[in-house]
């Protein structure tokens, strides 16, 4: 797992729940290190035993504590440039759902070596979409369902989203857009710093 990656993780459990519980997890797990290196790659045995012991120490489900971080990931200051990276995809939320293909991309153009899960998004019409998430780690769509969410807010949209599940290694989300211009969306601008 890239270490961008983990760190988004260490710092959205960080700044959600304290540096303390961070030492406690990752003095639990033993692995030598206490924080992550973003530009490292790490076993994803590893990242997933990160995942097991903050969420039993939270007594929070993992699947919550993913989507929890994907929230964080769109909404969280710290996590800006994830933001205008997704907010590049388009002027709305649909035109933002039908750029999820190009997502991986998107990413490897600023970190080559970043290997983000293969997105498809299928239309079903009338605003239904499904988003098959591919990877050979499960939890993605998770991640996902958490800043797919965050970003109907951002746009101003009104979409309800639920995991439909896993099958091999494809996860499943389904999308119902109701309402692109439900209520007026976050400030964004492409130039940096003008105004989001």
């Amino acid at each position: 797992m890239h270490g961008l990656i983990n760190r988004s993780l260490e710092n959205f459990l960080r700044r959600t729940y304290g540096d303390g519980h961070w030492a406690a997890v990752m003095e639990e797990i033993d692995c030598g290190f206490d924080s992550f290196e973003p530009m490292y790659v790490y076993a994803d045995e590893l990242t997933d035993r990160v995942l097991a012991v903050a969420s039993a120490r939270l007594e929070k489900p993992r699947e919550d504590l993913l989507e929890d971080l994907g929230t964080f990931m769109v909404t969280h200051e710290s996590s800006e440039r994830v933001r205008r990276l997704l907010r590049f995809g388009g002027v709305d939320y649909e035109d933002f759902l039908h750029s999820l293909d190009d997502l991986p991309g998107r990413a490897r153009l600023a970190v080559q070596e970043l290997e983000l899960p293969e997105l498809e998004l299928n239309e079903e019409g009338s605003g239904e979409y499904t988003l098959a998430v591919t990877s050979k780690m499960a939890g993605f769509a998770h991640v996902f369902l958490g800043m797919l969410r965050a970003l109907a807010d951002d746009y101003g949209a009104l979409a309800l989203l639920d995991y439909v599940g896993r099958t091999g290694q494809e996860e499943t989300i389904s999308i119902s857009l109701l309402d692109t211009g439900f209520q007026e969306g976050r400030a964004f601008d492409l130039a940096v710093g003008a105004g989001g």
